[in-house]
């Protein structure tokens, strides 16, 4: 007898998926603040003698995100599995949780080069980047596992805010990647002999606030817009966008701290976990179910 999945139980594998490819954004930086990017200086295996070592604290933290790295492996499988025996079945979904598993396996070879390459920056600031889009990827698959069809799924922005709504989407991005070419600059390489950008640490801060204060501005002129529109989805965009808005207050006040506190391990952490809510905010204020369009939780007959 065929296996059966509801709409419901695929939507929680979703969300489980989404929030293992959060973790592992913070688990993965929590290597470079400890130092310990080259705990394990070869790829797949730790080192040329061990494929598991944790000899040593360095070489024990990164072997734990690796090995984290099988959980959200297995956790994008189920996704696709579970979308084949999902009734109805969807091409759409299946379709979003294949982007997974190629994300996944994309990730997989940028950490062995970033390893490989001694931590080269570049590539750093690649696994961050790609990190992004695989939240993107997972932010649309639970957000889609909940409607009719992906066509619904990006939200609805009344006509003449829509040109602001894209940009604001632009300038958040912009502001995130200016964010890794500063961490790429900075201390907290992962290790003491790693590379680093040969940018000024002042200047390309700068940069990064000018985008992140040029986002925020954006954001309250369309907040200040959005406040003039009615009907159910302009309110769902208000929420929305109050929800962005507090994120992105926060973050950027983090990032000040941080800088004229002499970027302390810390708030370091917090600024990556901060950005990747910043992110998943923004993936929010993009794509949102309308609420008349959500499946019901009803067993499958």
């Amino acid at each position: 007898m065929r296996a059966r999945v509801r709409p419901e139980q695929y939507s929680r594998v979703a969300s489980a998926a989404l929030a293992l490819l959060c973790v592992i954004v913070l688990s993965g930086s929590l290597v470079r603040l400890t130092g310990s990017g080259l705990g394990c200086d070869d790829w797949p295996n730790c080192n040329s003698q061990r494929f598991v070592d944790v000899s040593s604290t360095h070489a024990a933290i990164e072997q734990v995100n690796r090995l984290f790295t099988g959980l959200v492996s297995l956790s994008v499988v189920l996704c696709v599995l579970m979308a084949y025996f999902r009734l109805p079945r969807r091409r759409d979904l299946v379709i979003l949780a294949w982007s997974l598993v190629g994300g996944v396996a994309l990730q997989v070879v940028i950490g062995g080069i970033v390893v490989l390459t001694g931590l080269h920056p570049l590539w750093n600031m690649t696994h961050f980047l790609v990190s992004m889009m695989l939240v993107t990827c997972a932010f649309l698959l639970e957000r889609s596992s909940r409607l009719e069809s992906i066509g619904h799924t990006w939200r609805v922005v009344p006509p003449r805010l829509r040109r602001a709504h894209a940009l604001l989407a632009i300038a958040a991005a912009v502001a995130v990647t200016t964010g890794t070419v500063v961490t790429a600059t900075g201390p907290h390489a992962g290790d003491e002999n790693a590379a680093r950008l040969g940018f000024g640490l002042r200047e390309v801060a700068r940069v990064h606030s000018t985008s992140v204060i040029v986002c925020i501005t954006l954001l309250a002129w369309l907040m200040w817009r959005t406040s003039h529109e009615t009907g159910r989805h302009a309110s769902s965009l208000r929420q929305a966008l109050s929800v962005f808005a507090f994120v992105a207050v926060m973050q950027g006040a983090v990032g000040y701290a941080q800088y004229f506190t002499g970027v302390p391990v810390l708030l370091v952490a917090i600024h990556i976990a901060g950005a990747t809510a910043f992110w998943l905010a923004l993936c929010n204020v993009a794509f949102a179910p309308r609420p008349d369009e959500v499946l019901p939780v009803s067993p499958v007959q």
